[in-house]
């Protein structure tokens, strides 16, 4: 890698063109950014400033939960933990006995007064900690209007994120023709690209929200797919750090499904409700593969001119994830047993206001070159400024540290 201007000094041996060759070959992954490739395909949104945000409801589930003590047969008026989200005329199912009683009053945060026995199942004591849900609610006639009951809206911000890529060289070498390749300005640019989309990338997985001062000027960055998922601050009301698993020496099936489960408990999309992209390192894609012949049978037959199982698409009793290997986790060590459960439904990016990739480039001809000081050399810089919207976490999923495959 080289930064900085590129002059002729810095030529491979024998780069120059001569008599022969008239191809090169790039010594990288092809498609280093597939996630912000597929994003192309989705409708991306404008950020008006460089806070961008949305505001997210989940829907309410009233429950509550008896204290230690539990109640007798005879008890009209309940001792719980909390009666947030309970109202007057809502039916709660006791979860061990079956039995249905309705909210007379609240009386207090942590006292509700009830009527027992609302349907066929008897009136009997019930054990400490018992929890009950809502199943419905019930009013008499002409019963005046019940309380109202809202769902406060949480606030999730991000903030946009600034990607600059420069390709540069000198004069000499633009005039010089090459031994392989494109043009000396086409092969720079491609490169030039390929780092700015390898970059936003990273970012979207990896990123972390930041904001201050670099060089006197505002500077931020954005919090990537991990932040987000492993960040409880963002749905403190329903989500849990159960959506990333570390893997231990070996995973099994049980445990891969476990691990991932989660990742349906909500949906945001019905068309779409139960399946996910998985993105996955090289060794994590073999020990998924793993997973799955160790946990069947497969059997040889005369005249087979191939054999081995791959495995693109896996299935778990709640749903289905599509597994893509992702270049750019084969990069590293720790990348490459790491999987990224994403439901693209509720991921979207962001792009403040009209920089979605822009491309300035000086002393190149043509109107709309721009000079740069009178350098005897010519370039370009990409800068895109954007920032990344998972409207629905809960329903995204991370696995760590995948080893060995197992059965189980």
């Amino acid at each position: 890698m080289t930064t900085g201007i590129f002059n002729s000094n810095l030529f491979a041996q024998d780069l120059a063109a001569k008599s022969f060759a008239g191809m090169i070959t790039h010594l990288m992954p092809n498609g280093t950014a597939p996630l912000f490739g597929l994003t192309s395909m989705l409708t991306s949104e404008t950020a008006l400033q460089a806070e961008h945000g949305f505001f997210t409801k989940t829907m309410l589930f009233p429950q509550m939960q008896l204290s230690a003590a539990g109640q007798a047969a005879g008890d009209t008026t309940f001792t719980v933990l909390s009666t947030a989200n309970v109202l007057p005329g809502m039916l709660m199912r006791c979860d061990n006995t079956g039995e249905n009683v309705l909210i007379n009053s609240v009386l207090s945060p942590t006292l509700v007064a009830v009527v027992r026995g609302v349907g066929s199942t008897a009136v009997g004591s019930i054990t400490g900690s018992t929890y009950l849900y809502q199943v419905g609610t019930a009013f008499e006639e002409s019963s005046l209007r019940p309380n109202a009951l809202a769902i406060n809206p949480v606030r999730v911000t991000n903030l946009t994120q600034i990607f600059r890529n420069t390709w540069a060289i000198s004069d000499s070498v633009r005039a010089t023709r090459m031994i392989a390749g494109d043009t000396n300005i086409a092969e720079n640019r491609m490169d030039c690209a390929a780092f700015h989309a390898a970059d936003i990338e990273k970012a979207i997985f990896y990123g972390q929200k930041y904001s201050g001062t670099r060089n006197g000027q505002p500077f931020r960055t954005m919090d990537g797919i991990y932040s987000i998922v492993n960040n409880l601050a963002y749905y403190p009301s329903t989500y849990s750090s159960t959506n990333v698993t570390t893997f231990g020496s070996t995973t099994n099936y049980t445990q891969f499904e476990a691990a991932f489960d989660p990742a349906f408990n909500q949906a945001t999309d019905p068309k779409v409700a139960n399946e996910r992209i998985m993105f996955v390192g090289g060794v994590a894609k073999k020990v998924i593969n793993n997973i799955g012949r160790l946990n069947g049978t497969y059997y040889m037959v005369d005249g087979q001119t191939s054999w081995g199982l791959q495995f693109t698409t896996i299935k778990i009793a709640r749903g289905t994830f599509r597994l893509i290997e992702h270049p750019l986790f084969n990069s590293n060590t720790s990348w490459n047993s790491t999987g990224f459960v994403i439901d693209l439904s509720s991921f979207n990016l962001a792009y403040l206001g009209d920089r979605k990739t822009q491309n300035k480039e000086f002393n190149l001809a043509g109107d709309m070159d721009a000079a740069d000081n009178g350098i005897d050399a010519v370039g370009g810089t990409l800068t895109t400024e954007l920032t990344t919207e998972i409207k629905n976490p809960p329903a995204d999923a991370i696995g760590l540290n995948f080893t060995a495959g197992a059965q189980g």
